[in-house]
């Protein structure tokens, strides 16, 4: 079982954010198409028989470098996209993967020393009434989406619901080895969402069969006290 919860504290974050008007968007995948995307040190991970690869566009926002005080301004405000899915170790700690990700800040392009695949984007989140819209496209131009959310009432999470959105350490793979990266936040307020609007050429572009069902649809304003702790060599 996921816990809803952080299972650690990152006593001493390399980075601190609030993550805002985050939708999640997942597919169900048979888990052997997913499984041929991983490093062999990951296995995918799996729920009701199926693995799940999520689009979670959100807006990045009070990012600033450890010691930096809150009255300094951190970096401005920008966008951001993950396609992802969940994947175990053989010792069972599971985590994320992280399939592609878009950003709207060159700085955040750091993180590909520890083989996060971070690409330059443009991306632009807007709201308009009781509308979510989500834009982006690489910088060439060639793998794009767009999604437009209208965000229910608040829920109560199910099980499966915590299971697709609450995950406490990202895997990246560089230099022939797994990186681990510890993140601590609240629990994810969570609303279900109606779809007005998605096209997205990104699932395809990772290289992605067709899903196997329509997906599943969260929304969550966000979370206020983001805390990324130092990416280190993931033991076995």
């Amino acid at each position: 079982m996921v816990a809803y919860g952080a299972e650690q504290r990152v006593r001493v974050p390399a980075l601190r954010a609030r993550w805002l008007r985050q939708a999640f968007v997942h597919w169900p995948f048979r888990p052997e198409a997913v499984q041929a995307l991983l490093p062999r040190e990951l296995v995918v991970d799996e729920y009701d028989g199926m693995a799940w690869v999520g689009l979670t566009p959100f807006v990045m926002a009070d990012v600033r470098a450890p010691g930096v005080p809150a009255a300094v301004p951190g970096l401005p405000t920008f966008a951001e996209t993950n396609l992802r899915t969940y994947v175990r170790r053989e010792d069972g700690r599971d985590g994320i993967w992280f399939l592609s990700i878009l950003v709207a800040c060159r700085v955040m392009l750091a993180a590909r020393a520890v083989g996060a695949p971070y690409t330059l984007g443009h991306l632009r989140v807007t709201t308009d009434g009781d509308t979510v819209s989500y834009v982006g496209s690489r910088a060439a131009g060639r793998v794009s989406y767009r999604l437009d959310v209208r965000p229910g009432d608040p829920l109560r999470p199910t099980e499966r619901d915590v299971w697709l959105t609450s995950r406490w350490r990202a895997y990246t793979r560089r230099l022939g080895r797994v990186w681990e990266t510890p993140v601590e936040h609240e629990p994810w307020p969570l609303a279900g969402a109606a779809v007005d609007v998605l096209e997205e050429t990104l699932t395809g572009a990772a290289g992605l069969p067709a899903p196997l069902d329509e997906p599943v649809v969260h929304y969550s304003p966000g979370v206020g006290h983001v805390r990324l702790g130092a990416s280190r060599p993931s033991s076995a």
